[in-house]
This record gives structure tokens, sequence and C-alpha cells, in this order.
């Protein structure tokens, strides 16, 4: 209790403003008691601002200025409660650092503000803020949050607190603003425009929050589309790793087969070729022996031994084999390798043919944020695709050139072989690659004109009906190219284009989406049709010569 009273002695002997205790101790009329110094440094200050003076802790105002005598009675007991012990502030306030904002009443090292009053327009510590909750008149005061920016609310141009919002210029203003420079505008308390700006600042946090909401459920799809995505590369990864094992191992069963066969089909020819040897060895020993008696049979001298020794050395034993044996020539397992290569070959074309088709299931994974189509020309080129022209399509009079990749009309008949895919009555060929996903590519052509499409595989190929026709059925669709002129057809149904004439043509695919566009292509790109539909098959790229002998249409390679 005795510490409490000592406490209590040292916040009644304080300057409000420094918190030390009083130095040269003044009193004002209102009765409240500072350092001379402090309460001439505030009122100093509040003068550069006003243009009153006031008490700041009670906030009564003087007119004029008081002129202060220094007040003995409270030095002496200040003096004596020095000599006693009692210390000058506490140690442990807090003071204010570089980013916190100040006590403007503080003088000295100034505490930290803990509110800032928008009518005063101080910012003031715990101690100088106590007389805003004691003093009736102060209570009105509004208390915000420290503020470093509290002169922002000052008009430069009439020193007035700015109290007014004129929406016209959408400005904080004060009184004497709307008698001058903004009269006649729009003007509202600020009070009613920071309520009107308070609900619109609602409807757009709730949209923002809906907003967040939605992207965060975006990045939850996201991430369920990323853990779909791996988890079906994984077993598609996992499934391929495993059949081509399985086909690694039929390889290696049927090479172990192979040769398997041969060595015990070569144990039994050579067994059978070892054992004709020895026989003939056999029959050669015999006829030396018989030779060698014949010779000494010749030697002898006695006649009558001769003759009667002749008739049985003379007679020989019928051989079993021919006197001559034909080698022919030494191919007695090369039919093997023959039919092994042919077989290696036909693998070779298929894994060739049908990885395009594995790869571009690969590709038909799309990025699900890429755009539906492509804007510049450099955005459908990520696209492109190198396509060759199937032999084994074309009609007879078709010449495939650069590697299948340019085709020329001509009258001479060309000698290929017979083939279910050939086209035997229009002038038209196919591509060898399939077409899913997305894809582009160009045709250049020469000539009178041309027909640039894309079809079904099952489009039909004998015969001159329409089902035959690129563009003239249900299967295909086509762009002609004459001079100077666009024509689309589907189904046998034509459509007029517009469009600057080029002899070259892009084609855009995306299988997925069902969109086919076809392209002018010059120093700009230009849109010719655009189809909008569903493929339910791969898609083949087509050419039609259009019965015009030399003409040429060539997929360019892109880049």
């Amino acid at each position: 209790m005795a510490q409490k009273g000592v406490e209590l002695d040292r916040e009644t002997f304080s300057c409000s403003i420094c918190l030390d205790l009083l130095k040269d101790p003044v009193t004002t009329n209102c009765g409240h008691s500072y350092c001379m110094n402090c309460i001439k440094c505030f009122w100093d200050a509040e003068k550069e601002k006003k243009k009153i003076h006031s008490c700041p802790q009670c906030r009564k105002t003087f007119t004029p200025r008081p002129v202060l005598e220094k007040n003995t009675m409270l030095a002496v007991l200040v003096e004596q409660l020095k000599k006693t012990g009692l210390q000058a502030a506490p140690a442990d306030h807090c003071y204010a650092g570089a980013e916190d904002v100040a006590c403007d009443i503080c003088t000295g090292r100034k505490l930290k503000a803990t509110k800032s009053c928008l009518f005063c327009l101080v910012s003031y510590c715990e101690k100088h803020l106590q007389p805003h909750y004691d003093a009736a008149p102060l209570k009105k005061h509004k208390l915000v949050a420290p503020c470093k920016k509290l002169q922002e609310n000052i008009c430069s141009r009439h020193d007035e607190v700015m109290k007014i919002f004129c929406r016209t210029d959408q400005q904080s203003i004060c009184y004497l603003c709307t008698m001058d420079e903004h009269k006649g505008h729009e003007t509202v308390p600020a009070a009613a425009e920071r309520t009107e700006k308070q609900k619109e600042l609602e409807v757009r946090r709730l949209n923002i929050q809906q907003r967040i909401q939605d992207r965060e459920k975006d990045v939850k799809l996201l991430q369920q589309e990323v853990e779909a995505i791996s988890g079906s590369a994984d077993k598609a990864v996992e499934d391929s790793e495993k059949m081509f094992t399985e086909l690694i191992h039929l390889i290696q069963k049927r090479s172990s087969d192979v040769k398997q066969q041969v060595r015990s089909q070569q144990e039994t020819e050579v067994s059978r070729v070892k054992e004709l040897q020895e026989k003939l060895e056999q029959e050669i020993a015999e006829l030396k022996r018989k030779d060698a008696e014949l010779e000494q049979l010749s030697h002898t001298e006695d006649h009558n031994q001769f003759l009667h020794s002749y008739p049985s050395l003379s007679a020989l034993s019928e051989s079993t084999h021919s006197s001559s044996i034909n080698i022919g020539p030494l191919r007695y397992f090369e039919d093997v390798t023959a039919a092994v290569s042919e077989t290696r070959d036909k693998l070779q074309d298929i894994l060739r043919e049908e990885w395009t088709n594995i790869s571009l299931r690969v590709t038909e994974v799309d990025d699900l944020l890429s755009p539906s189509e492509p804007k510049t020309r450099a955005g459908f080129l990520k696209y492109s695709r190198e396509i060759t022209l199937d032999p084994n399509t074309a009609h007879r009079e078709i010449v495939l050139s650069r590697r299948n990749r340019k085709a020329r009309q001509t009258k001479q008949q060309q000698s290929y072989p017979d083939h279910p895919d050939r086209f035997t009555f229009y002038d038209q060929v196919l591509s060898r690659e399939s077409l899913t996903g997305r894809c582009y590519w160009e045709v250049e052509w020469r000539g009178s004109g041309i027909e640039v499409a894309v079809t079904y595989k099952n489009i039909s190929r004998v015969g001159n009906s329409r089902e035959c026709l690129l563009g003239y059925n249900n299967n295909s669709w086509a762009l002609l190219c004459v001079k100077n002129r666009y024509d689309f057809f589907h189904n046998s149904v034509c459509t007029d284009l517009s469009g600057p004439w080029s002899s070259r043509v892009g084609v855009y695919l995306d299988h997925r989406a069902g969109i086919l566009s076809f392209y002018s292509i010059s120093e700009t790109m230009t849109l010719l049709h655009r189809v909008q539909t569903t493929f339910t098959q791969p898609l083949y790229a087509g050419l039609w010569l259009y019965f015009c002998p030399g003409a040429t249409a060539e997929l360019i390679k892109v880049r």
C-alpha cells in the first residue's frame, strides 16, 4: 500500500506533456499544471496549426494566450519529493521508434501514440490520451488507430479540417472550398460519402471473395487434373512397358524357335550327309582293295592262274549311289534368312506407321489452359505436322516425288501394284499418317485447280460414285482451289467463299474440339472457312488434282 501511495504522488506531480516530474511548474486558468517549457512549446505548435491556445488535458481554450508565472508552491513540493527518493518517469514506458507514430504532446524522448484524434488532429500516448476519456467535451472526438498522416486531413489552401467530399472532383475539401473553387459542385459530408463508399467496398469485397472461392475451386480442379494426368500417364507407361516387354519376349521366343528349328534341321541334314559320306568312303575302300588285287593279278606270270582268278576279281558289286552327287548353290537356309528378313521389314513398317499413331495419342493430351485456336501464324506453326502421301492410295495417273510429299498429275499410267486403298477413278491421294489431336499443315499448288481435303479412312476407293470423291460425301471435307476462287464442299453441299487468292493453303485441325479451318497463306494469313463439327474417327489429309494434267500439290515443310 505504501508503494501505491508513492506511485500516486508521482502521477500527481508529473507533467502530463513530458511525463517527467514538473520543472518550473506553471498552472493554467483551468487548474492543470505543466512544465513551463512543455506548455510553451505546445502552445507554439498549436499556434502554427490552429491559431488557438488550449489545455492539453481538458482542451479548454484561452484567448488571448495566458501569461504564465512559476507556481512556487508546486516547485517546492517537487524539490522535496526529489529529496525523498521519488524518481522521474517510470523506466518501462514504451518509447516511439522510427516506424512508430509518436505522441505529439510528449517533449524530449516521445512515447508511442496509442490513438490519433481526427478532431484535434493530434496523436496521443496512453497518458496524454486520458483526458479524452475523462472530459465530457473530448469524449465526442473521433479516436482512431495511430496515424502518421493526420495533416493530410487539413486543407492546404484554407488550413481547415476537410470534412466535405466533392463528388464532382472526387476529392476531400473543407467548407471554405465549397465557396470558391468547388462552388456549384456536388458536395456531401465526408461521413456520408464514406458510408456510400463503404457499401461499394463491401460489394467489391463480396465479389473478390467470390472470385477467390471460384479460383480456389479452379485450383482444386486443376490439382485433380494434375493427379489424373499423372495417374493416367503412370498407367500408360506401365501398360505400354508391359506390352512392349511381351512383344520383346514373343520376338525372343520366335528367335529361339527359329534357332532351334534351324539347328535341328541342321543336325538331321548333316547326319544324313555324313551317313552317305560313310557309305561312300566304305565303297572307296572296297574299290581301292579291289584295284590292289587286280594290280597284283596283272603282274602274275602264270597264265593259268591269271585266267582262273580273273573272273572272280574283276566282278564289281553294284553301287547303291549315283556315280556323281550334284551339289547346288550353297543356299540351304538362305530362305529362312529371307523369311526372317521379310518379317523384320514388315514389323519395322508396322512400328513405323503405328508409331505416328502412338505419338499422336500422346500429344492429344492437350493443355487445359491453352486457347481453342491459335491467333497468329507462329501459334499455328507450333502444331505443324510433317505429312507424307501414301503410294498405296495414289491414283495411277499421279506421280509422287520429294519423299512422297509432292503429287503431280500425268496421263501416263504408273505401274503401281493393285491395292484395296487405291483410288481407281478420281486423281486423288491420301496421307500415310492419320490425323488426330491438333495439327497444322500447308499445301503449295500449281495448275488449274486442286482440292485440299481431310477424310475418314473408310471413304470408298473404287469407281466414280460420289462416295469416292473428296467433299461429296459425309466422310470428307474439301476446299476447292481454282484461279481466283474458293469453294468448300461437304456431303455434296457447295459453299462459295471469299478471300485473297493464294497458291498456298493452310489447314488447321483440332480433332477433339471438332474444328477444321482453311487459310489463304501469303504475307498474311486469312481465314477462308471454318468447320465446327464432331469427328468420330481419325482423319487423313487428301488431295484431288482435279483432272488437270501437269497440276502439282506439295505438302510443305513449315517451321
